[in-house]
């Protein structure tokens, strides 16, 4: 799950994408609300975490303007500010949840899942091809019974390859998807995933799940369903 966190605050901003990277979402930052609206309109985000005191649109305009717009990704606020009237200001203008700094991490990064728990279909889906399961919301999969651990890295790619229902993934979807954006490593990093994740998902089972396309990318065989 990409998740966008819009924080002036450097060091915070920075901590943030640090642990939530560390968990295995896929982590894109901006400083002001100007460039945070812009992101936030460019690509269908999981969820975003938002600061209200922010340069350039504060995050009461941010969220706004994302509402009216028809834009329902989850958004949790942060805030300085603490007082009923301030929570009712950001609840009301369409955020869904909201927190006041400082903040324990924990605490933050269990509002955030139960965000994604709540926040409409795309994040609640269990996503299966055959008897493969992958359950976004509680960060399992497995075969049937058999639980199989993945890494965040290892989850992100599966779960990136089984959204897409079949269609090919290019390395570089891979890449903004589970990494980040701005990612500037060696592209075969994704290679090294897409043959562990097919170690862990079909090596103890004799299924071949992940098909390589010759000069486009990696898509799911077989038939796929999200209930």
């Amino acid at each position: 799950m990409r998740v966008l966190v819009i924080e002036d605050e450097m060091r915070l901003a920075a901590s943030l994408e640090r642990g939530l990277t560390a968990v295995g979402y896929a982590v894109d930052v901006a400083h002001d609300g100007v460039t945070g609206l812009h992101m936030a309109r460019e690509f269908p985000y999981s969820a975003v975490i938002l600061d209200i005191m922010l340069p350039g649109l504060n995050g009461y305009q941010v969220c706004s303007q994302l509402r009216a717009e028809k834009n329902a990704v989850p958004v949790l606020m942060l805030t300085a500010k603490s007082g009923e009237y301030d929570e009712a200001e950001g609840l009301d203008t369409g955020a869904d949840d909201y927190l006041v700094k400082p903040f324990s991490y924990v605490v933050l990064e269990a509002r955030l899942r139960a965000l994604l728990r709540r926040g409409g279909a795309r994040t609640q889906t269990v996503l299966e091809s055959e008897d493969l399961w992958l359950d976004p919301a509680r960060r399992a999969c497995g075969r049937k019974e058999s639980a199989i651990p993945l890494t965040p890295k290892e989850f992100g790619v599966l779960e990136s390859l089984l959204r897409r229902g079949g269609e090919v993934a290019t390395k570089h979807d891979l890449l903004e998807e589970v990494w980040s954006a701005d990612f500037t490593g060696d592209p075969n990093i994704v290679q090294v995933y897409i043959s562990a994740v097919r170690r862990k998902i079909d090596g103890p089972f004799g299924t071949d799940t992940i098909e390589t396309v010759r000069g486009g990318g990696y898509r799911i065989r077989g038939p796929h369903t999200a209930v």
